[in-house]
């Protein structure tokens, strides 16, 4: 039988129609951009761009500082992909992540700093000392409530007010941000404890990024959440008629994409030591680009986490790219233009592509 039904909402599946995953397609996509700049580092600073050939370090000639500052570099904007991914694949779009981060980052701090400084009460306490020195849990907790709190507004909005995705966020996003300025008057908050500070300490926004990039693998693809997201985002109609709670169910999408967003600055505040109002600033746009350019569509039901880890990395392999030639930052910012673009280009023509072959 080659066509029978599977999955929720009555979607079917034809092994004849069976195609190469689009994952290994971005995955193609990154070895020929890798290979680009390894040809440009060549050609124009005669130095390989990932490997180091004068010295084998670590028992490899690859050039491992490179690679790590390229994984580093985008991972803490990857725990918000991977939010923004589910968000899309639900047929929806978050515009307010990156002030979610600006807003938990200054609740997160002002919670989780030390009382004493090289001797001296904190210069940047917000709080009285009763309010220093407090469990790292205490901190994270509060971090994390404020993510979901947000995400949830952004899911009630939408799921029971209809009132678009991109207008219910594009107002959390204004609203976060001013949320932020205002908790401290606009003064950058610092000196944490010790024990928020190892939360970013060194190689460890990798670790968050990759278990949570496991995690939520495992969730889309094997649980009932994975299926329903899926579904609604294929047609929500549909969906709703199979017997799925589609209002609850976006809220849940947007609470958990909050959670993200508000983890991913509870992981950057302790990196940086500090946390201002600025944080976070477009980190939404470069979240989504990462999602789009994985494979995800902006029109929903199609995607993975697995495409969007790769689409992390081409935007890291990009940047990195970028300044290893030695062009000025704002070159960068025009790329990435390019590259969202491009990418949401490239979504259309697939899903054209993929009319005509039905």
């Amino acid at each position: 039988m080659a066509e029978t039904s599977h999955g929720t909402g009555g979607l079917t599946f034809d092994a004849k129609k069976r195609s190469w995953p689009n994952e290994a397609n971005v995955f193609i996509a990154l070895i020929l951009i890798l290979l680009a700049f390894e040809a440009l580092g060549m050609t124009f600073r005669d130095q390989s761009f990932l490997f180091d050939f004068n010295e084998a370090r670590d028992g490899t000639i690859l050039n491992m500082a490179r690679i790590k500052i390229i994984i580093l570099q985008v991972s803490i904007v990857g725990i918000i992909a991977l939010g923004a991914t589910q968000v899309i694949i639900s047929g929806g779009i978050d515009l307010s992540a990156g002030s979610v981060v600006g807003l938990t980052a200054m609740v997160t701090m002002s919670f989780a700093q030390t009382g004493m400084v090289n001797g001296n009460p904190n210069p940047k306490s917000l709080f009285g000392p009763e309010w220093m020195d407090l469990p790292v849990i205490l901190p994270v907790l509060l971090g994390l409530i404020v993510g979901i709190g947000a995400g949830m507004i952004n899911g009630l909005l939408i799921a029971f007010t209809r009132i678009p995705p991109f207008i219910a966020t594009l107002g959390m996003m204004v609203a976060a941000r001013g949320a932020a300025q205002w908790w401290s008057r606009g003064q950058p908050v610092s000196f944490p404890t010790e024990s928020f500070a190892a939360i970013g300490d060194g190689m460890m926004p990798v670790v968050w990024f990759a278990g949570l990039a496991i995690l939520f693998h495992l969730i889309l693809k094997y649980t009932v959440y994975g299926k329903h997201t899926y579904a609604i985002g294929s047609n929500e109609d549909a969906a709703r008629m199979s017997g799925i709670k589609v209002a609850r169910h976006k809220t849940l999408v947007y609470a958990i994409a909050g959670a993200l967003a508000g983890f991913s600055a509870i992981v950057l505040a302790s990196k940086n030591l500090t946390a201002q109002t600025g944080m976070g600033l477009m980190y939404e746009l470069d979240a989504i680009a990462m999602a789009v350019i994985g494979g995800v569509s902006l029109s929903g039901g199609r995607g993975s986490i697995i495409g969007t880890c790769i689409g992390a990395l081409i935007f890291g392999v990009i940047i990195s790219g970028f300044t290893f030639l030695r062009l000025d930052a704002y070159y960068q910012e025009m790329v990435k233009g390019v590259i969202i673009v491009g990418a949401v280009v490239l979504d259309q023509w697939r899903q054209q592509r993929a009319s005509l072959k039905g």
